[in-house]
């Protein structure tokens, strides 16, 4: 909990049941949140859902991977979109929705007082154009989102800065990475995630500093590592120990067999359980609680962040936020609350969806950017102030006619909350959502999510190479060893039986690193990285050595050795 910080008040939460604090701290930041209009104040109230229900209903409104093809509403030309063909949206490609070719304005529509606000809002987002994904200034690398500055890349996702990589994800200043995750400043990796400024790694996670390391973890500033974990400034250690130079290079040369996937993970797991974890993966922190947060200060309950400080219930926020409560995906912004994606300057926000630079003083908004203020309401406007529903007012007429809104949804139970579930664009089963709060089909429609069975046509092939026909065989163990035919035929996913099919730069690395072909689609495979990273939840237990209580994201369940931090630190370094 922050220091000094007073429980005053337990709730039961309206989806889950489950009790959650409030404390003296919630309190002051949801009032310093609320807007002001005419001198009064509209207090948001403590929140109605648990924390885990809050950020579920976020992320129903989040599809970071599934892309599909259809036709520009505008200039029908082909185009890949993360919203699918059969979906009741008008969608614009990249470059006609950014231009002046359109304006979102003319869609504007007077508020009804007879009618739900969210009612109102779901018509006017089957209205205005959405943009077809966010892939800003690609180069031949067209089949990305969530991306910035990417060059000859395919399939990334939540990855700004770098080229040649593939099936990747929150991914920054990187080069040629396949199917990696968390990594920064990594070059030439493979299956890795949580890496920073590391070459030259294949099936690790957590390495910082360090090259030429496989099947291994927690390291710092090491070099030439085979089945080793939790090691600090060293070079030539094989399944955990020390060897000369020339010994490594032999066993290296000889034994490796990094094609043989399933034996090389056991072992490695082997000799990982036999050394002590971290309880909590933090590192230069002031009062922090939750899993990889560094150089912050009072932030709690949060996953993933960097450089910021008094936030709560926070996931992925690369850096410099302050003072921002409930929100995934941010970077410089301040003063905000229950939103998703946004980045760059932006302050005194609430209920937010897709913003970006320089927003500011605006609540119920979406894809509204570029020095713009004082919009409720609103989809996809940019330079705009004093807006409601796309409608421009005067300053004088937008502060008569808010508080009346306002006043309008507190009535309807619609102040203070998130855009309810079921006016999501996206299936739930095509959000981010489904990934940390998987439901059935039946259980999602019943709590009022979207959800279909729709898939896109898989491309025409001559061959599928089945599980049966690899499955017994060495038949994709080699990459060096297949035909270039296996361009030309899908792969069936050993785990999900969805077809697949790999690419000629993703063939040539393979070949190039002695690696094997995938047996598993892409989305498994990503899919597999997240579940080799422990949850977003916290959990108490004891320390394996002093036995004092800790918190972690080991569960007691478990069989790692976890340590307090103290006792890690004796013992690595």
């Amino acid at each position: 909990m922050f220091q000094n910080e007073k429980v005053i008040e337990t709730k039961t939460c309206k989806h889950c049941n489950t009790n959650f604090e409030i404390t003296d701290k919630d309190l002051e930041f949801y009032e310093k949140v609320s807007p002001v209009f005419w001198w009064k104040k509209y207090n948001i109230p403590s929140p109605s859902l648990c924390p885990d229900c809050r950020q579920q209903r976020r992320l129903s409104f989040r599809n970071e991977r599934k892309l599909y093809k259809r036709k520009c509403d505008a200039t029908k030309k082909d185009i890949i979109s993360i919203y699918s063909p059969n979906k009741m949206f008008k969608v614009y490609d990249q470059d006609f929705w950014w231009s002046d070719n359109w304006d979102p304005m003319d869609y504007w529509r007077d508020f009804d007082f007879s009618k739900s606000f969210f009612e109102q809002f779901d018509e006017l987002l089957k209205e205005v154009p959405l943009i077809n994904l966010w892939n800003i200034k690609p180069e031949d690398s067209e089949y990305n989102n969530n991306c910035f500055w990417l060059k000859d890349s395919y399939m990334n996702f939540n990855s700004d800065f770098w080229k040649n990589n593939y099936y990747s994800y929150i991914c920054e200043y990187c080069n040629d990475v396949i199917d990696c995750s968390y990594s920064y400043e990594s070059n030439n990796c493979y299956f890795s995630f949580d890496l920073s400024n590391c070459y030259n790694c294949f099936y690790s996670n957590s390495l910082k500093d360090s090259a030429d390391c496989y099947f291994s973890s927690d390291l710092v500033n090491c070099k030439y590592c085979f089945w080793s974990h939790s090691l600090r400034n060293t070079s030539y250690y094989w399944f955990w120990k020390k060897v000369r130079k020339e010994e490594w290079e032999l066993l290296f040369k000889e034994n490796h067999q990094i094609s043989n996937l399933k034996i090389n993970s056991e072992l490695s797991r082997e000799v990982s359980l036999k050394s002590p974890k971290k309880c909590l993966n933090n590192f230069d922190n002031e009062n922090c609680l939750g899993d990889y947060i560094s150089n912050s200060k009072n932030v709690y309950f949060s996953y993933d962040v960097w450089k910021s400080e008094d936030c709560k219930y926070l996931t992925y926020a690369p850096f410099d936020v302050k003072n921002v409560y409930d929100s995934y995906a941010l970077w410089s912004v301040e003063n905000w609350y229950e939103c998703n994606e946004w980045w760059l300057n932006i302050s005194n926000c609430c209920f937010v969806k897709n913003q970006a630079n320089w927003l500011h003083k605006s609540f119920y908004t979406i894809l509204c950017l570029n020095w713009s203020s004082n919009l409720f309401w609103c989809i996809w406007l940019k330079r705009k102030e004093y807006c409601v529903l796309n409608k421009q007012y005067t300053r004088e007429q937008y502060e008569k006619l808010v508080p009346k809104i306002i006043e309008h949804m507190i009535s309807n139970w619609e102040w203070w909350e998130f855009f309810p579930n079921s006016i999501s664009p996206f299936w739930y089963n095509e959000t981010v959502a489904n990934e940390y709060f998987p439901l059935k089909r039946e259980q999602a429609l019943k709590e009022n999510f979207n959800w279909s069975d729709y898939e896109p046509p898989f491309p025409r092939v001559d061959k599928i190479i089945t599980v049966e026909m690899y499955s017994n065989t060495s038949l994709l163990e080699d990459a060096n060893k297949v035909p270039d035919d296996i361009l030309n035929r899908a792969i069936e996913c050993e785990v999900t039986k969805k077809p697949f099919r790999i690419i000629k730069q993703e063939l040539e690395f393979y070949r190039r690193h002695n690696l094997p072909i995938p047996r598993r689609h892409p989305d498994q495979r990503h899919m597999d990285r997240m579940a080799l990273r422990n949850p977003r939840k916290l959990f108490d237990r004891k320390c394996d050595k002093c036995w004092k209580d800790i918190i972690t994201t080991y569960s007691t369940e478990r069989p790692e050795i976890v340590y307090c931090e103290e006792c890690y630190n004796k013992e690595i370094y």
